[in-house]
C-alpha cells in the first residue's frame, strides 16, 4: 500500500493499461461507485476501522464487478465478543498530524458494536499561504451487529466523511527540460518543496449552470461530504448453503480543483516573445499596477469541479460446495445518480515560488481571470444502473488440476442530459451560441446495453513443487456518464478488454515463484486530453475526446524468498510494452488553426516498459523489523508523440518497526531516502510537439508533476 505519489491514497498497481479508477471495496461493495467525481480518498482510508485489507485478483474483479483491474478488498470491524481498541498516530517532519481510533465490543451476548474516528491534518510538503492543510479529512463510523446464533450475523454501519483535498492544486511545478530525459530545477525553486500556487488562492469564476460571476476561494471549493448507510449480512443454512447480502445507500456533495500549466513563455516589456508586432497581442502587467512585466510567464487553466451524488447498491451471493465444486451465484443491483459540472478560467503568473498574478487589458479593463468556460469545462446530469447476474465454479478436477470458471451478464442502462456544444467565452446554460444564435440548453442522451465478462483459470501441478498456470479474462463495457461531459458525444461502440496469461510456478520451503507471459488488449478506449494552441500568444486550450485501442505484451516474474531464518525478500520484475492503436485525429481551434495528431504505434504515456520491485526485510528477536523497498520505473513518455520523455527513476522506502510489547508498536519510515528529484507524468502543453521538434525543446522551461520529496515519518500504534 506504500504510495510514492501522495501520502493518503492507495497505491496503483500497473497492468499495462491507463488507470481509470482505483477500485477499493469495503464489505463487498465499492467504497465509491466512481472516483471520477467523488475522490476515493475523500471517503475511504486504510484506518483503524479495518479488520482486514487484501487484494482482489483480476479475474475476480472482472466477474464480481465488471472491471478489469487489481482491486483493494477491505473488511471493516463491525463488532467483537470482547472489548478491544486500536489507536494509530502518524507524523512527519513537514508537520503531518494523523490520528485514528477504532473500538469494538459486545453490548450483550448477541449484540456487538464498533466505532472509529479518523482525523488527518496534512500540510503537504510546503506551506500554503491561504490554508493550513493540503489534506484535511475526517471519517466517522459506527456499527451495530446482531449475531444470528452460530449461523451468521447482520450488521448496520453508518459512515460520515468530510474532506478538503488540494493535492491536484499543488501537484504541478516548473522545471527546465534538459532534452535528454532529465530535468533541472528552475533557479530559486525546489521541486516538491516550493509552492507554485498563487498566494491568496482566490479567483473569479462563471457558474456553468446560472451564468453568475462569483469570487471564490480554493479552500472553500474543495469540500467533500458524504453520508453512507450500509447493511451486511451472512447466514449459513442447514444444508451448508451460505448467503451473503451487502447493501448501502450514499449521498455526497463533492467539489475539487485541478490546476493545469499549459505553457511557459518569455515576456519582454509586457509582450510575449514573438507577438510584439501583433496589434491584438496582450500586454502583461504585474497585477494591480501599470508596470509592464518582463520575465518568464506561466499560463494556467483552473477547473472547479462540482458534483451531487446519490447511489444505492446491492450485492447478494450464494455459496455452496458440491463434491469437488465450490460454486457461487451472485447478483448486483447498482444505481448511481449524479449532477456534475465544472467552471474553467485562465490566468497568468510569473515563474517563481509563491508566484505573483499578472494582468492584461481587455476592452479597456485590467483582467486577471479570463476565457471563462472557454475550454475544458464539463457538464452532465444523469444516472447509471447496473443489473447483473454472475456465476463462478472453483473446480478441483483432480489432486493436480484445478479450473476456475466465471461468467457475468450485466444489463447496463443510463439516462442523462449534457451540453454537446463547442465552448466559447462566458459559456453557460442559457447563453446564446454565437455560431447559430440559439440558446444553450441541456440535451438528452441515453443507452441500453448488455455487458458481459468471462474468466477461466487453470492450474496444474507437475510435481508437489512445480506447476503450470494459465488464465484468460474478457470484459466488455459501454460509455459511462463521464464520457458525455465534453462537447463531443462518445462512441457507443463496445469497449472490449482481453487479458491472457500463461506461465509456471514453483514453491518450496524457502521460495515461492511465479513467472507469466501476458497479453492485454483494449478496444475503443476513450480519453479526454487538454490540447493547447500551438501559436505563441494564443492561450486557447481545447478539451478533446479521443477513441483508440491499446495492446500490451508483457512478462512478469514474482518471487518471495526466505533463504535464512527471519530474512524475507520479495522481488518483482515486469516488462511490458503498451502501445496506442488507431489513435489518429485532427484538432481545430476557434481561429481555424488545425493540427493532426497520430499516436498509432507509440508507447502509452506515463506507463514504463520495465518495473522492478525489491523488498528485503529482517526480523530481530521477533520484535524489530528492519525493511526497505526499492521500486524502479523505466523511461516514461511525457507526450502522445513520444517526442518528450522522462528517464527512469527509483522510488525508495525504508523503515524500522519495533514491537515494544503486546500493547505498543512504534515505527520510523523514510520516503525517497535516495533524495531523488525530478518530474513524472506528462508535460503540460506538449500535446502537439512532434519528434522532429523535440530538439528545439532542449533547456526549455516547462511544468509538470514531480517526485514526492524526501520525507521522514514516525508512527505509533496502541492496542487496548
Amino acid at each position: 500500500m506504500l504510495n510514492a505519489s501522495n501520502a493518503n491514497g492507495p497505491r496503483q498497481i500497473s497492468i499495462g493499461l491507463p488507470s481509470e479508477d482505483v477500485s477499493v471495496y469495503e464489505n463487498g461493495l465499492p467504497a465509491v461507485y466512481s472516483s471520477v467525481v467523488q475522490g476515493l480518498s475523500t471517503h475511504w482510508r486504510a484506518d483503524a476501522s479495518m479488520k482486514k485489507i487484501g487484494l482482489m485478483q483480476i479475474n475476480e474483479t472482472a466477474i464480481a464487478t465488471g472491471n478489469i483491474a487489481y482491486a483493494v478488498n477491505s473488511v471493516s470491524n463491525r463488532g467483537t465478543d470482547n472489548f478491544q481498541g486500536l489507536f494509530n498516530y502518524n507524523t512527519n517532519h513537514y508537520g503531518l498530524q494523523r490520528f485514528d481510533l477504532g473500538t469494538s465490543g459486545a453490548i450483550s451476548k448477541d449484540w456487538l458494536f464498533a466505532g472509529s474516528i479518523y482525523q488527518n491534518f496534512d500540510p503537504g510538503n510546503f506551506k500554503l499561504r491561504f490554508t493550513n492543510y493540503v489534506d484535511r479529512t475526517q471519517l466517522y463510523k459506527a456499527a451495530i451487529t446482531r449475531k444470528l446464533g452460530e449461523r451468521g450475523q447482520i450488521s448496520l454501519q453508518y459512515k460520515y466523511s468530510n474532506s478538503r483535498r488540494l493535492e491536484q492544486v499543488v501537484e504541478m511545478a516548473p522545471f527546465i527540460y534538459v532534452g535528454d530525459g532529465s530535468v533541472k530545477e528552475v533557479p530559486g525553486f525546489s521541486l516538491g518543496t516550493s509552492s507554485y500556487v498563487p498566494i491568496d488562492g482566490r479567483f473569479q469564476t462563471l457558474d456553468m449552470r446560472s451564468g453568475k460571476v462569483s469570487d471564490v476561494g480554493v479552500n472553500d471549493e474543495s469540500q467533500n461530504r458524504g453520508n453512507e448507510l450500509m447493511l451486511n449480512m451472512n447466514y449459513t443454512f442447514e444444508n451448508s448453503l451460505e448467503w451473503k447480502f451487502n447493501a448501502k445507500i450514499m449521498q455526497s456533495h463533492n467539489s475539487y480543483l485541478w490546476i493545469g500549466a499549459p505553457s511557459i513563455n518569455k515576456v519582454n516589456n509586457g509582450f510575449e516573445e514573438g507577438t510584439e508586432s501583433d496589434p491584438d497581442a496582450y500586454i502583461y502587467y504585474l497585477n494591480g499596477t501599470n508596470e509592464r512585466f518582463t520575465g518568464m510567464k506561466q499560463n494556467r487553466i483552473i477547473s472547479f469541479h462540482y458534483g451531487d451524488i446519490k447511489s444505492a447498491m446491492i450485492t447478494s451471493e450464494l455459496y455452496k460446495t458440491i463434491s469437488d465444486h465450490k460454486l457461487r451465484l451472485g447478483f448486483n443491483e447498482w444505481y448511481y445518480n449524479v449532477i456534475y459540472w465544472s467552471n474553467t478560467i485562465r490566468f497568468d503568473h510569473d515563474v517563481k515560488e509563491y508566484p505573483t498574478l499578472l494582468s492584461h487589458e481587455e476592452k479597456g479593463k485590467q483582467v486577471v481571470n479570463y476565457a471563462m468556460n472557454h475550454g475544458g469545462n464539463e457538464y452532465y446530469d444523469g444516472n447509471e444502473n447496473k443489473l447483473a447476474l454472475y456465476m463462478t465454479d472453483n473446480w478441483d478436477i483432480t489432486d493436480k488440476l484445478n479450473i476456475y470458471l466465471g461468467a457475468r451478464a450485466e444489463y447496463y442502462r443510463y439516462r442523462g442530459k449534457n451540453l454537446p456544444y463547442k465552448r466559447f467565452d462566458n459559456f453557460h446554460i442559457g447563453a446564446i451560441n454565437p455560431e447559430n444564435g440559439k440558446k444553450i440548453e441541456p440535451l438528452d442522451f441515453k443507452g441500453d446495453y448488455l455487458n458481459y465478462a468471462f474468466a477461466v483459470t487453470g492450474t496444474y501441478h507437475l510435481t508437489d513443487n512445480l506447476g503450470l498456470t494459465a488464465d484468460g479474462t474478457m470484459v466488455t463495457r459501454r460509455p459511462r456518464l463521464e464520457d458525455y461531459a465534453t462537447p463531443d458525444y462518445p462512441s457507443t461502440k463496445q469497449t472490449q478488454i482481453i487479458l491472457g496469461r500463461a506461465g509456471i510456478f514453483f514453491n518450496n520451503d524457502w521460495i515461492s515463484l511465479t513467472s507469466l507471459i501476458s497479453y492485454i488488449g483494449k478496444t475503443n478506449n476513450r480519453t479526454v486530453v487538454n490540447i493547447s494552441h500551438p501559436n505563441p500568444g494564443n492561450s486557447e486550450t481545447m478539451a478533446s475526446a479521443f477513441n483508440y485501442d491499446i495492446k500490451t505484451i508483457g512478462w512478469t516474474t514474482d518471487a518471495v524468498l526466505n533463504p535464512i531464518k527471519d530474512f524475507n525478500l520479495h522481488f518483482l520484475f515486469t516488462y511490458q510494452k503498451p502501445t496506442y492503436e488507431k489513435f489518429e485525429t485532427t484538432v481545430t481551434f476557434s481561429d481555424g488553426t488545425s493540427k493532426s495528431i497520430n499516436a498509432t504505434g507509440n508507447n502509452v504515456t506515463e506507463i514504463p516498459e520495465v518495473l522492478i520491485e525489491i523488498d528485503p526485510s529482517y526480523l530481530i528477536a521477533n520484535k524489530i523489523n528492519i525493511w526497505t523497498s526499492f521500486r524502479y520505473f523505466s523511461k516514461t513518455y511525457a507526450n502522445l508523440s513520444n517526442a518528450l520523455y522522462f528517464n527512469g527513476h527509483w522510488e525508495t522506502f525504508g523503515g524500522v518497526n519495533y514491537k515494544v510489547n503486546d500493547k505498543l508498536s512504534i515505527g520510523a519510515t523514510v520516503i525517497n531516502f535516495l533524495n531523488q528529484t525530478g518530474a513524472t507524468g506528462t508535460i503540460a502543453g506538449s500535446e502537439l510537439i512532434q519528434k522532429d521538434e523535440a530538439g528545439r525543446f532542449k533547456n526549455t522551461w516547462m511544468a509538470g508533476k514531480y517526485i514526492r520529496p524526501f520525507t521522514l515519518e514516525f508512527s505509533a500504534s496502541i492496542n487496548f
